[in-house]
């Protein structure tokens, strides 16, 4: 099932995605589901595919403006160099992390899919970095690894896209690079667990006007999901609607000689495998 968080005229919720349509969940049920974090607290998945089944659509698609995955989630994690080649990018001769690296974001700095992503004054090095997110489905404090997988409620797909230059303001952090406004995305929906045979040799793609620049699959990743969930897990309780961004694979903008940095009139799709596709344009901030 996908669930996807949405605004149409005067009102917004969750929808189940039903071919070109959304089933608006409040056609079902009332105001019982309000938003995406009340369905994930809910664990009740199953119900609403249930009610689902058949029923009507309220909206099409392309009538109704996408916001992010989770609107108000409690905490963003975002997980920095986590695949396989991606150190090496780095050209330093370092041995591969030990332990993942830990910083956060806002809401406000992800745009729902189809919304821009804003290039802002201050800058001219927007990057694209294309990942898979986990939603948290439930609450949990220092959860095994063996049994993390039962925590997530679903996948979507981010781009967690980054100020390059300001991400080295800081000696010790990458905070203010990674929160200007709107300079990533969520989205287009949260794809439950149902629609994935495996969760660790998920392919993932990153294209930039249609050009392919990063392409990997999840198997490539240096802390897979359960260990992720577990680490987390361990310093902070990790509550429904919470969102882990599992990391970028090689082929940023940055990465790229000179470097390829996004500018207003470019478009970046994200696609992950079971979920669907990101797909953003970018503009330039003060034209708006």
């Amino acid at each position: 099932m996908k669930l996807a968080s949405f605004a149409s005229r005067d009102r917004s919720g969750v929808g189940v995605v039903a071919g070109d349509g959304l089933i608006d969940l409040r056609s079902l049920f009332g105001d019982e589901f309000p938003d995406m974090r009340s369905v994930l607290e809910s664990g009740a998945f199953a119900r609403i595919e249930r009610a689902a089944a058949g029923a009507q659509t309220t909206d099409a698609l392309a009538g109704v403006r996408f916001l992010p995955t989770v609107t108000n989630p409690d905490k963003i994690f975002c997980v920095g160099v986590n695949y396989v080649n991606r150190n090496a990018e780095y050209r330093d001769a370092s041995d591969d992390p030990k332990y993942p690296s830990i910083f956060m974001r806002t809401i406000g700095s992800l745009a729902g899919h189809g919304e821009p992503l804003l290039q802002p004054p201050e800058s001219e090095q927007l990057d694209y970095e294309g990942e898979i997110a986990i939603v948290v489905g439930k609450r949990g404090r220092r959860i095994p690894q063996e049994i993390a997988d039962r925590h997530i409620g679903g996948l979507t797909c981010m781009n967690e896209g980054s100020i390059r230059d300001w991400m080295r303001h800081g000696k010790f952090n990458v905070t203010q690079g990674k929160n200007f406004a709107r300079s990533g995305a969520m989205g287009p929906w949260l794809a439950t667990l149902d629609e994935f045979e495996s969760l660790y040799d998920l392919h993932l793609m990153t294209r930039v006007n249609g050009e392919v620049r990063q392409n990997d699959t999840s198997a490539s990743m240096l802390f897979p999901f359960s260990y992720l969930i577990a680490y987390i897990s361990t310093f902070a309780e990790l509550l429904p609607g919470d969102v882990i961004a599992t990391g970028t694979p090689t082929g940023a903008g940055a990465r790229f000689d000179p470097p390829r940095y996004l500018k207003a009139g470019d478009v970046v799709e994200v696609e992950v495998a079971g979920v669907g596709i990101l797909r953003n344009p970018v503009v330039d901030e003060r034209t708006l």
